[in-house]
């Protein structure tokens, strides 16, 4: 199979996807937090597991307690999935403004080539989407229950 019909699917499910998170957005909420918080309890093991074979006491130390902070974090978004959204919520806006601003960045290294319009209105979209999620935020945090849904189909289409 060649490269652009790996792109092409890949594309596709993509869209597929911000789709159905857009037409279901609290269920999409809640399935990432609960997917979250299962990689989280999984990651959190095998951190632990392997903070046994580390070599030195510090890496061994961090290693456990980093495990032991997944394990938390992992059960606590399992154990209360509607905070857990919240949480996420706000990471969410995180990373948009990081990944927009990292856009906006790289779009500047790119100019004069194709790349540079679609990467830099990539990047001020996704700036926006986390002005919109700081917006909610601080007016009304039940409205991040579907928010991050939404946002969630808006991202993937974009992608």
């Amino acid at each position: 199979m060649s490269d652009w019909i790996k792109w092409l699917l890949l594309g596709l499910l993509s869209i597929a996807f911000g789709i159905f998170a857009l037409g279901n957005a609290i269920a999409a909420s809640i399935a990432v937090t609960v997917v979250t918080g299962a990689l989280l309890l999984v990651a959190g093991a095998m951190q632990v597991v392997g903070g046994f074979t580390v070599e030195g006491t510090g890496n061994k130390i961090l290693s456990l307690i980093m495990g032991a902070v997944m394990l938390f974090l992992g059960w606590s978004f399992l154990d209360h999935p509607l905070q857990g959204t919240l949480t996420l919520a706000t990471v969410m806006l995180i990373l948009f403004m990081a990944g927009g601003i990292a856009r906006v960045i790289l779009s500047f290294q790119m100019k004069g080539t194709q790349f540079f319009w679609p990467t830099m209105i990539s990047g001020i979209l996704s700036i926006i989407l986390a002005g919109i999620i700081w917006s909610y935020a601080s007016s009304e945090p039940a409205a991040l229950l579907s928010l991050l849904g939404i946002l969630l189909g808006i991202e993937m289409l974009f992608n």
